[in-house]
């Protein structure tokens, strides 16, 4: 199933070019109150939200995909992780570039010894609200990704089972302003983590690690590769941030980007594909 948010946080399952408006299916969510949870309720509860979803999806109103402003289909992540370097090519790429590597020898170690990296949930976006660039007389850089969304809680959970825990897969961008800053504090300003389309459940994704990814900016391809590529597969990636922090349901997990990592600016539309999860198109402007 294709799950996406949308217009004033609404409810949708995505059918080819239509989308079918099921906000009705979140009275099955518990009502929260002060201390609010930690973890974002929808995909704690998405079984039951899906298996309301069954019951009034014949009756739901249906409507253009191409009209709606899709927003982020997960709102309240705990943490936002991402991992660096988890390409070959595009460790290659950054240690012999000093544009991307600023001569900080941490960019250009090994995602083993480089580990993980938190990017702030205020950068959260959907296509929909497009990227707001900061910084311009600095280079912004675009990086594709695919995004895991963790499921449920998940502590010292090892690879063979990792995947169990997974929600679901998304198409993530992880923009970022050149620097000699910390990773995290140069990949947070407000709309540098783009997520959607929709959130697609495991069953029609299958295994996350043979899946085609590019982006285009202006119609030119700029990044294309496999997630066959990725240094880390997703179940090491999973096992690695849990080894560290507790997930929560919600949580997102950033993969990695390949090689091809270019500048974005004002005025630009970029086009990102992720085999088996879709296309996304944001648009940039000036924060």
């Amino acid at each position: 199933m294709r799950l996406c948010r949308f217009g004033h946080n609404q409810l949708g399952v995505v059918e080819g070019l239509e989308v079918q408006d099921v906000t009705a299916a979140l009275d099955v969510l518990p009502a929260v109150r002060y201390p609010l949870p930690k973890h974002d309720i929808f995909i704690e509860h998405l079984d039951s939200v899906i298996g309301r979803i069954h019951e009034i999806k014949t009756s739901a109103p249906r409507l253009v995909l191409a009209g709606l402003k899709l927003l982020s289909p997960v709102a309240n992540p705990s943490k936002i992780i991402a991992a660096p370097v988890n390409y070959q090519k595009h460790l290659e790429e950054v240690k012999g570039d000093a544009a991307l590597n600023q001569g900080n020898v941490a960019h250009t170690i090994t995602i083993q010894k480089a580990g993980l990296f938190l990017k702030a949930n205020s950068s959260l976006v959907g296509p929909g609200e497009g990227i707001a660039l900061r910084f311009l007389d600095r280079r912004n850089d675009h990086e594709v990704e695919l995004a895991v969304v963790i499921g449920k809680q998940a502590r010292q959970v090892s690879k063979a089972n990792a995947l169990d825990y997974v929600a679901g897969y998304s198409i993530g961008l992880d923009i970022t302003i050149r620097g000699t800053e910390d990773r995290s504090f140069r990949k947070s300003p407000d709309t540098y983590t783009v997520l959607g389309p929709w959130l697609v459940t495991p069953d029609e994704v299958g295994n996350p690690d043979a899946l085609d990814l590019s982006i285009a900016v202006n119609g030119e391809t700029r990044q294309s590769s496999n997630t066959k590529y990725m240094i880390l597969k997703a179940a090491e990636l999973i096992e690695l941030a849990s080894s560290f922090y507790t997930l929560y349901p919600g949580d997102i997990i950033s993969t990695g980007t390949p090689e091809g990592v270019s500048p974005i600016v004002p005025g630009d539309t970029v086009v990102a594909t992720v085999e088996k999860v879709g296309t996304m198109e944001v648009k940039v402007r000036a924060f």
